[in-house]
């Protein structure tokens, strides 16, 4: 077991990331939290040689974060008799864990989190930086709190037993990641090490892994609960994509809602002459090369509800939806779209 970073976010405290070669390595680990609930939905779960007394164990799926499955989370910590120094552990995708990190930072007033992601997307996105919640009134991640985790533990072996969509979903955010960086080493292994990674070798992915996660720690210990805009624009792609995945019912992945999302984002970009034409091209071959098919429309008759679900975006300030365009590699910046500007870049391609 490697700690692979050490990442200094508000108040003092400090998340542990910690990179492990085997399932067995992880068992010896989770038994130094003797005081702990541990919290899995039905797929993870499988994982697991042996599932610990009292565990809370959700059906997967987008449709299961709400409140009800945090409540059950919360009814299963009181039964245990957990303490504030009790340890709530998350195993799992970004559903499990995000519902995991809010019922700890709920639960009497913040008790230990320890998150343990078993998929890429989770493993590059939802582990990091703090940001717990649940869906409501059809509106993703409407409520929910700042509750950075003590530990996050990194079992790359888990990644062989994604499905193939699944795999890819969490590659949309390490594209965006090799987009947002300020320089080209993740873009460069992207397109170096395409075929180890579709491998899953498991070198080339905990190198992957790595470097994704550093361009995250680079803009959340900047702007640690999203004040400054800095860590803004780690939603590139997510303001697009979020309001695909809602009039789609949460059908499509959020990887591949993010993937669209960016390339909208790219060519509202290029449109407003703020994002570069070649840049834009080759994004969106490293889009390509990943297997992301982006060039499908809004419809007319659809872009009302799209429209609708983008200002229902719990991102916005002072009533304005700020989206994130590219100025070139490592180069973000927010700025709000007119409706027809959103229109164009989603109605159709040449």
């Amino acid at each position: 077991m490697e700690r692979i970073f050490a990442v200094p976010l508000k108040g003092g405290a400090v998340t542990d990331v910690y990179m492990l070669s085997s399932m067995d390595e992880l068992s010896g680990k989770l038994q130094e939290y003797d005081r702990s609930i541990f919290i899995s939905d039905e797929n993870a779960s499988k994982l697991v040689e042996r599932i610990p007394e009292g565990a809370v164990i959700i059906p997967p799926g987008e449709r299961m974060k709400g409140w009800d499955s945090v409540s059950r989370m919360l009814s299963g910590a009181l039964e245990l008799s957990l303490a504030r120094d009790g340890v709530f552990i998350g195993f799992g995708g970004g559903v499990v864990l995000d519902l995991a990190a809010f019922a700890s930072s709920v639960y009497m007033r913040g008790a230990r989190l320890v998150l343990i992601p078993t998929t890429l997307l989770s493993m590059v996105d939802a582990t990091l930086g703090g940001k717990t919640g649940f869906d409501y009134k059809g509106i993703k991640n409407l409520v929910g709190t700042f509750y950075p985790a003590e530990a996050v533990l990194i079992v790359p072996e888990t990644l062989r037993t994604l499905p193939d969509s699944e795999f890819r979903s969490g590659l949309g955010e390490v594209v965006k990641h090799a987009l947002l960086s300020e320089d080209t080493r993740l873009w460069k292994f992207l397109k170096e090490n395409h075929d180890r990674i579709m491998a899953r070798d498991s070198e080339a992915l905990s190198e992957m892994i790595r470097l994704s996660l550093e361009v995250k720690i680079w803009y959340i210990t900047r702007d640690p609960e999203e004040k400054k805009g800095i860590r803004s624009a780690l939603n590139l792609g997510h303001t697009f994509g979020h309001a695909l995945e809602s009039v789609n019912g949460f059908s499509i992945s959020h990887g591949e809602g993010v993937a669209w999302g960016m390339h909208m984002a790219l060519r509202a970009g290029t449109a407003l002459g703020i994002t570069p034409e070649n840049f834009r091209e080759q994004a969106f071959s490293l889009l390509s090369l990943y297997g992301f098919d982006c060039r499908y429309p809004i419809p007319d008759d659809g872009f009302p509800a799209f429209m609708k679900a983008i200002h229902s975006d719990k991102k916005k300030k002072g009533g304005s939806v700020k989206f994130v365009l590219m100025e070139g590699q490592g180069r973000p910046v927010l700025t709000a779209l007119d409706d027809a500007v959103v229109r164009n870049a989603v109605a159709g391609f040449n």
